[in-house]
């Protein structure tokens, strides 16, 4: 029986604190503090918990915490609002550059992609010359 909370498929195998954090939007902390509220122990398996168990827990995480398709939307909307004001973090996103005030000359590949541009001579090849 998979167990599925909020739209995802938790792992089976897992302990229930870890599994919760597949969830976007949780993470170990509020994995902790939802099972807290709930009274699960926090060291058992997926797929030791009863029906109950996974009930209360989807019903806490679905009622109390805005989790993955909501959340997802409302930061687009947050990124969106940025670009469209106009600010300096809303510039940073539409350019695709760090917005936290990283540095650029080196280590910003996370954000840029891994794109290597490496400096090329502008001599051509010696077999195509042209004519």
């Amino acid at each position: 029986m998979a167990v599925r909370i909020a739209g995802v498929n938790i792992p089976n195998e897992k302990r229930i604190e870890i599994a919760l954090t597949y969830i976007y939007g949780i993470g170990r902390t509020r994995s902790n503090k939802i099972l807290e509220t709930a009274k699960v122990d926090k060291d058992i398996r997926v797929k030791d918990l009863k029906e109950s168990d996974v009930n209360l827990l989807r019903e806490l995480v679905e009622k109390k915490f805005t989790v993955e398709g909501d959340l997802r939307r409302e930061v687009q909307s947050n990124i969106k609002r940025l670009k469209e004001i106009g600010c300096y973090r809303g510039l940073r996103h539409a350019k695709h550059l760090p917005v936290r005030g990283q540095r650029t000359k080196t280590n910003s590949r996370t954000v840029r992609g891994n794109k290597r541009m490496t400096a090329v001579s502008g001599k051509s090849k010696a077999g195509l010359q042209k004519t």
